[in-house]
């Protein structure tokens, strides 16, 4: 009988290490694939690219993108689709830039390829398609604006072009310089990723992309600090 007691408490033991060792064995992994999944997304998280486009790309691709949006043309073209292609051809440097490089990929998206089929072999050309897209998806598309009629209604009409805006109020003057990318030490050091407008207290301003305004204080300038939605 005591043997049997005996016998019948190791085996509760030995179950409850079991039943403890297979939970903790099943939170360590998932444990461990929660951390191998944020260590994938560390490696594919792009945290910095220089941005080196020209005036002269920038003008001609967004002129491919709205006149093929804006006329009869059977092909859209997508100018950060365009740029990424050429980013990914010069490795960033549009120093290299050749118009002949820029026709081509035009004449082949005519014939009905893919952006995708022709920059297949491009080994950077969806680093580049990210990095730009992320600076310049907002500044051409569709948008409605307020037009008036014969009339004098007023209606919104949908347009497609270039929807980016000056933030300041028309006739209300400003002043700024590049200081995109200038090293900063208020707080801690880091690189400056805006350009900054200054203008006089009381200047109609809107904002440029929507959020919420978290803090507004005087420094040596009114500083507001704004959390992107």
């Amino acid at each position: 009988m005591r043997v049997q007691i005996i016998w019948e408490k190791k085996k509760i033991i030995f179950f409850t290490i079991l039943i403890v060792f297979l939970i903790l064995s099943v939170g360590c992994f998932f444990l461990f694939s929660s951390m191998a999944t944020e260590e994938e997304e560390k490696k594919e998280y792009i945290k910095w690219v220089d941005f080196q486009v020209t005036e002269e790309v920038l003008e001609k691709t967004a002129k491919l993108d709205i006149v093929s949006h804006t006329t009869e043309e059977q092909i859209d073209m997508n100018w950060i689709e365009l740029i990424a292609y050429l980013g990914a051809k010069y490795g960033g440097n549009f120093k290299n830039f050749k118009q002949k490089d820029l026709d081509s990929i035009v004449e082949k998206l005519q014939t009905g390829k893919t952006m995708v089929e022709i920059a297949q072999n491009m080994k950077l050309y969806s680093y580049y398609l990210e990095a730009y897209t992320a600076i310049l998806k907002e500044f051409i598309g569709e948008y409605e604006i307020q037009v008036k009629k014969d009339d004098g209604t007023k209606v919104f009409e949908k347009k497609y072009g270039i929807k980016a805006f000056l933030p300041i109020a028309k006739n209300y003057g400003f002043s700024h310089y590049d200081d995109f990318g200038a090293a900063r030490s208020y707080g801690y050091k880091r690189i400056h990723l805006g350009n900054d407008l200054m203008g006089a207290v009381g200047t109609p301003i809107i904002a440029v992309e929507s959020g919420v305004v978290e803090a507004a204080r005087l420094e040596s300038i009114w500083r507001m600090e704004n959390r992107n939605s």
